[in-house]
């Protein structure tokens, strides 16, 4: 029986291991692969875009030199915190980047934050930065989820729609009662049937990408492609925050962490963008 299976669309998957390359006893994972090519081509895409804008790449390197790495310790900060439970009888298991376990959001705060000083030590603008680097950022959110697919993780509630996927179940931990509530057996195989939130969360990223890419060539202000991905980002996130049964919970109480930060983000964005759309026209009048 296939490993992982697409009813619906016909897919069947029959050999997939988390394991990309195994030397000796060091084994390279699909999900740290796809996060490494991710970051290549994120900071290939902003040195392109500062080029082209006429900044000057060596800032750039510079940011990415610190923020790359603090944005992961950041992601993996997050994850542990709103896991505690998982991690609290074995310290060790923090370290265990390699199997997976970063919250994109913990990564993106981190990444304003070092935007935000990098922007006022080099004085430039912030929503500059911003413009030039979200395009890079929604890349590797797009590929970075395919890393969920592989270590077989982040999918939503059970479904029999047209995206249905089908993970062994034997194959997959930490399983939400209401998944479980709704088994598939096919020919003695136990299957789990959700919704492949990550594909979805992929998809809508590489529409937003595309549409910031087109937009970026004929802006109107400084931020508003950096206010528009806060915008995007935060409508996709809160929906697909809505069919996921492994949401990073706040404190027992029930309340999704990512839906609160997707709200937070999407309201802000919105209003940055009516702020700095009022200052670019006032900019421009007296420019005149």
């Amino acid at each position: 029986m296939p490993e992982i299976w697409f009813p619906n669309l016909g897919i069947k998957i029959n050999h997939l291991s988390r394991v990309f390359l195994s030397i000796g006893s060091f084994d390279l994972y699909w999900y740290g692969l796809i996060i490494g090519v991710g970051i290549v081509l994120a900071v290939l895409l902003v040195l392109h875009e500062a080029k082209r804008s006429g900044q000057k790449p060596e800032d750039y390197i510079d940011l990415a030199s610190f923020a790359i790495i603090l944005s992961l310790i950041g992601a993996r900060v997050y994850y542990v915190i709103f896991s505690w439970d998982n991690y609290k009888n074995d310290l060790l298991k923090i370290f265990a980047v390699r199997e997976g376990g970063l919250a994109i959001y913990g990564g993106v705060i981190t990444a304003i934050i070092c935007g935000i000083i990098f922007s006022k030590r080099r004085k430039i603008s912030f929503w500059l930065i911003a413009d030039t680097v979200v395009p890079s950022i929604l890349l590797g959110q797009i590929l970075g989820r395919w890393g969920n697919f592989f270590n077989r993780e982040a999918f939503g509630c059970y479904t029999n729609c047209i995206f249905a996927m089908r993970y062994l179940k034997d194959q997959v931990a930490n399983i939400a009662p209401s998944v479980l509530e709704h088994i598939v057996t096919v020919n003695g195989t136990e299957y789990i049937q959700v919704h492949p939130t990550f594909l979805y969360e992929s998809s809508l990223n590489l529409c937003l990408f595309i549409f910031l890419l087109i937009l970026r060539r004929h802006k109107k202000f400084t931020g508003q492609i950096g206010t528009l991905y806060f915008i995007g980002y935060g409508l996709i996130r809160f929906f697909i925050e809505g069919l996921r049964t492994d949401q990073l919970i706040f404190m027992h109480t029930g309340v999704a962490v990512s839906q609160v930060v997707s709200a937070v983000l999407f309201f802000c964005g919105i209003i940055f963008y009516i702020v700095l759309k009022k200052l670019g026209k006032k900019e421009k009048v007296l420019e005149k």
